[in-house]
């Protein structure tokens, strides 16, 4: 395969224009990844928002969820 160097580039400046561009694609994925879970906390912070304040209220709908788990006591001979 021909290196094909259409902007008369050194091979020092096209490796730093391959690094930079390398680097701002990363930058751009994490941007991506950032923006994406700030919307879907967004998102659910707005469902939130949109219940109405008796329901914020109610008690626990799983009533096992409130149990405590307690050790067996131990038996004496």
């Amino acid at each position: 395969m021909k290196n094909e160097n259409i902007l008369d580039m050194s091979e020092k400046s096209r490796l730093s224009a391959d690094i930079t561009f390398l680097m701002l694609k990363g930058a751009g994925y994490a941007a991506a990844f950032v923006l994406s879970v700030w919307f879907v906390i967004a998102m659910i912070a707005l469902i939130g928002k949109a219940l109405p304040e008796e329901s914020k209220q109610a008690p626990d709908p799983t009533p096992l969820s409130s149990l405590v788990i307690m050790a067996p006591e131990a038996t004496t001979a």
